[in-house]
């Protein structure tokens, strides 16, 4: 981890007007930072700045009323840092829009979490290749449910940054009495963790909506933890940020609430409705339904095991029955528990 002179961050701009998005923002604004949030819906910004309310994506939870939303993202890219909350396949291309627009040196914090169906990219690869040349970049992941955070209920998270400085200093900028960020260095494995963590919440949903027990999902998250694992090691991640908050910490949250937007369409799934019924009825995004070919596919690549999420990918994308691919993995053969 690399250090420097720290710097401040007074100004925060949110790329994203969604649940994360507009929660992340209502946390700077705690903080004490002047924020501004970015939303493509006029109808999401106008409710922000004079209802004080995100009701078509968060809604019941009352907005600092000092908080300030926009359509125009040149307004945010004069921020002093910007959290990047879009979500994961669209922002490599939002990261393009902004790029003309923003000032010279601030950091970006991705928080979106996944990875490019396309190109197999984690979001610190997408974001590079979009933004100017030496652009810091961060990346705050762990277990959270946005509409807690939004109402100020203790949460801790991910803050990873290979600059020190820039690290502490974001950690400084958006930390408060109810929202921890932990600093670390290891910017691949803070998004490994956030990623995969989704497709496997879809799985522990469609072992609820089977009635498969308790005992099933005990044993799916601990082995879809050793999936995160293989992985994260084979790119490059530390098994402690693998083992820490956003990792294990927000791989058991997602896989243990139906807040979980990932976890709850598995639920339906698993209840014999199909993805386009689920789908057709939300407006927020799942994730994990389109990290589940990413993530298949890298692992095919890399030669990695990962038959929990390649299970998953195959019940979205290829047809495959629940029932024909539940036994499926009950029937592959007996090992020793290791990685």
């Amino acid at each position: 981890m690399t250090t420097d002179t720290i710097p401040s961050f007074h100004r925060i701009g949110v790329v994203g007007g969604g649940a994360w998005g507009t929660a992340l923002a209502v946390a700077a604004a705690r903080a004490g930072r002047e924020t501004l949030l970015w939303a493509r819906e006029p109808a999401v910004v106008d409710g922000i700045n004079t209802a004080h309310e995100n009701r078509d994506y968060l809604p019941g939870v009352a907005l600092p009323a000092e908080l300030r939303a926009t359509t125009e993202l040149a307004e945010v890219g004069a921020c002093d840092a910007i959290l990047l909350v879009a979500p994961a396949q669209h922002l490599r291309s939002v990261c393009a829009r902004l790029a003309p627009h923003l000032k010279a040196g601030a950091p970006v914090v991705i928080c979106a979490k996944g990875i490019e169906i396309e190109t197999q990219a984690l979001m610190c690869d997408a974001v590079e290749a979009a933004l100017p040349a030496g652009t810091p970049i961060a990346i705050l992941s762990g277990p959270t449910f946005a509409a807690e955070v939004a109402r100020g209920l203790p949460t801790a998270v991910t803050l990873a940054c290979k600059n020190a400085g820039t690290g502490a200093a974001l950690v400084e900028a958006l930390g408060s009495l109810t929202f921890r960020p932990y600093l670390s260095d290891d910017v691949i494995g803070a998004q490994v963790g956030g990623a995969v963590k989704n497709v496997l919440a879809i799985a522990c949903g469609v072992v609820a909506g089977r009635n498969l027990g308790d005992n099933a999902r005990a044993a799916l998250i601990t082995r879809g933890l050793a999936e995160i694992a293989r992985l994260g090691l084979r790119l490059g991640a530390r098994p402690e940020t693998l083992m820490g908050l956003s990792g294990l910490g927000d791989l058991t949250l997602t896989c243990s609430s139906l807040q979980s937007r990932n976890m709850s369409l598995g639920v339906a799934l698993g209840e014999g409705r199909t993805l386009d019924e689920v789908l057709g009825e939300r407006r927020s995004v799942a994730e994990g339904v389109y990290t589940a070919r990413a993530v298949a596919a890298l692992a095919a690549r890399l030669g990695v095991e990962m038959p929990i999420c390649t299970a998953v990918d195959a019940i979205l994308n290829q047809g495959a029955g629940l029932d024909e691919t539940i036994r499926g993995l009950l029937s592959r053969p007996f090992r020793e528990e290791a990685l």
